[in-house]
């Protein structure tokens, strides 16, 4: 079974070495650098990440899609995606990969079994909006539509590749994308680390 991790990454310099170094216990790691200004990319590179770097900003979408083609295209098995900030535990990749027997699409829940003391409030109720109207729409019983914290199966992988949006909307629009395709959609527990926002 072969599994990588998308880590897209934007100006991370100060997280990027801790990132990559945790995330290399579980799986093989892939950094899109989209159009960092920084050493984000000379730094994940030092420490054994894979990286491909645009040569501008165009969004986190943009970078998870970059990022799916290669893993695609390389034939893995399972693709894991965490954000390059830090927030999301690498630690947790074995239980997310747990969860995946029968499932396309896991995500990250950081409201199922508990509530995230640590997130700042104005994010868990837009969170929350938007978590209510992606189950309308998708029909999924999810908790957090919003996490980046994922892993996708093979088969489900190139339904979210030519998603128009480049932003942070693909990841609502990767759930509506796996509606219409009727993929099996599931949710594990993690907890984030919240930095000053």
């Amino acid at each position: 079974m072969r599994i990588i991790t998308i880590i897209p990454a934007y100006n991370e310099e100060n997280a990027i070495v801790h990132v990559v170094n945790g995330v290399k216990k579980y799986s093989d790691v892939l950094v899109v650098d989209d159009g960092s200004t920084d050493k984000t990319a000379l730094l994940a590179k030092n420490v054994g990440a894979k990286v491909l770097k645009h040569g501008k900003n165009r969004g986190k979408g943009a970078a998870i899609k970059t990022g799916l083609e290669i893993a695609i295209k390389d034939d893995y098995d399972f693709i894991v995606l965490l954000d390059g900030d830090g927030q999301h535990d690498p630690r947790c990749i074995p239980l997310l990969m747990a969860g995946m027997d029968g499932v396309d699409l896991l995500i990250g829940s950081r409201f199922l079994n508990m509530a995230p003391h640590n997130m700042p409030l104005q994010r868990r109720i837009s969170n929350g909006i938007t978590t209510r109207l992606i189950r309308f729409v998708t029909g999924y019983h999810i908790t957090d539509s919003q996490c980046g914290f994922r892993v996708i199966s093979k088969k489900a992988a190139p339904f979210f590749t030519g998603i128009s949006y480049n932003d942070y909307v693909y990841e609502s629009e990767v759930l509506c994308k796996a509606s219409e395709n009727e993929l099996v959609v599931g949710e594990r527990p993690i907890q984030c680390i919240y930095g000053n926002e």
